[in-house]
């Protein structure tokens, strides 16, 4: 796909408009000779043969303006079939520790609801991301992370599977219950993509920050790309769960982002902001653009198009001036006069 298909396509426009006008400008010259034959001494040409040539030329600008948008910009492909050899790998590492079902997260959705449970939050969160994944070429795996790592899916295609587990689904009655293990378990899970390419996975950390494990990482595989660790939870206040205060540890998700040498984003309040989604290694570009200016190429071409296969008929019916009654009976001689 061409980096930037608008200014390729309006210069292509632009071309047209300039050639196509300087061939109406030649044909103006040639007509103006023979004007007074087609149309009489008394009569010029109507309006609407005056713009006609303007409207030829703005019909084939649209039109090729159009056509090239439609060629350069490819269809927005819903149902994608996956490619088997996958090239791109997003590895997530969920908290699926019970602090993560806290109902302090996130705005209310309206001025009378509850506050959202922070794993509710992060597939909300999280729907921007998955949205915006190459379906095509990325597989995705899903690490639960409490007092271990436990895999939860390997390597899927199906988008929905992964957005089902935010849906408040309480993953953590697969653990063994006890304190969150959030470092040791992320360096267990990360291990899994070693075996994967080198550069091909983006590293997706989802969780609150409740823990006290100060467990350093381990060496980070090359396979991973780029790292996201993403915060969840209100930062200011704390709620009550096993007799411990909760609340999300920025601090201790910056420092984890650091040691894996990526970022961390506070998403309690805040989607991610386009500008990191449009860097991420596994996100493919944004379906509404493409999508919204192909419309707007379909309707160029079909105006354009439209104007151009009408404007012949027209000139046919409205070209030529209409002669009054009384025009053309003066144009005709007089009987009287004929018959001396």
């Amino acid at each position: 796909m061409v980096e930037n298909p608008v200014i390729v396509a309006s210069f292509t426009a632009g071309i047209v408009a300039l050639v196509s006008g300087f061939a109406e400008s030649l044909h103006l010259k040639r007509v103006a000779r023979v004007e007074k034959l087609i149309e009489g001494s008394d009569l010029g040409p109507t309006v609407f043969a005056r713009i006609s040539p303007a409207l030829r030329v703005i019909s084939l600008a649209l039109s090729s303006w159009g056509l090239v948008i439609l060629l350069l910009v490819p269809a927005a492909v819903v149902d994608v079939e996956p490619d088997p050899e996958a090239s791109k790998h997003l590895l997530i590492c969920l908290d699926a520790s019970p602090s993560m079902f806290l109902e302090d997260a996130g705005p209310r959705l309206s001025s009378t609801s509850e506050p959202l449970q922070r794993m509710v939050r992060a597939g909300d969160v999280m729907k921007g991301l998955m949205d915006r994944i190459d379906g095509e070429k990325t597989r995705v795996t899903v690490f639960g992370v409490y007092t271990r790592a436990v895999p939860i899916l390997e390597e899927t295609f199906d988008k929905s599977v992964v957005n089902n587990l935010f849906d408040g689904l309480p993953i953590f009655a697969a653990f063994e219950q006890g304190e969150t293990q959030l470092a040791s378990s992320v360096s267990d899970a990360i291990e899994y993509s070693r075996k994967w390419p080198e550069n091909s996975t983006l590293l997706l950390i989802v969780s609150d920050g409740d823990s006290k494990d100060g467990t350093p990482i381990r060496a980070v595989p090359n396979s991973i790309a780029e790292t996201l660790v993403i915060g969840v939870g209100k930062t200011n206040a704390a709620t009550t769960i096993a007799g411990h205060a909760s609340r999300q540890d920025a601090a201790s998700l910056r420092r984890l982002a650091k040691e894996l040498r990526g970022t961390y984003f506070d998403a309690n309040q805040q989607q991610l902001p386009s500008d990191l989604l449009d860097r991420l290694a596994v996100v493919q570009p944004k379906l509404g653009e493409s999508v919204r200016i192909r419309d707007a190429a379909l309707m160029a071409f079909c105006v354009g198009s439209a104007v151009l296969a009408g404007l012949l008929p027209m000139l046919c019916l409205v070209g030529l001036p209409r002669r009054s009654k009384f025009t053309s009976q003066a144009a005709q001689p007089s009987r009287l006069g004929g018959a001396s």
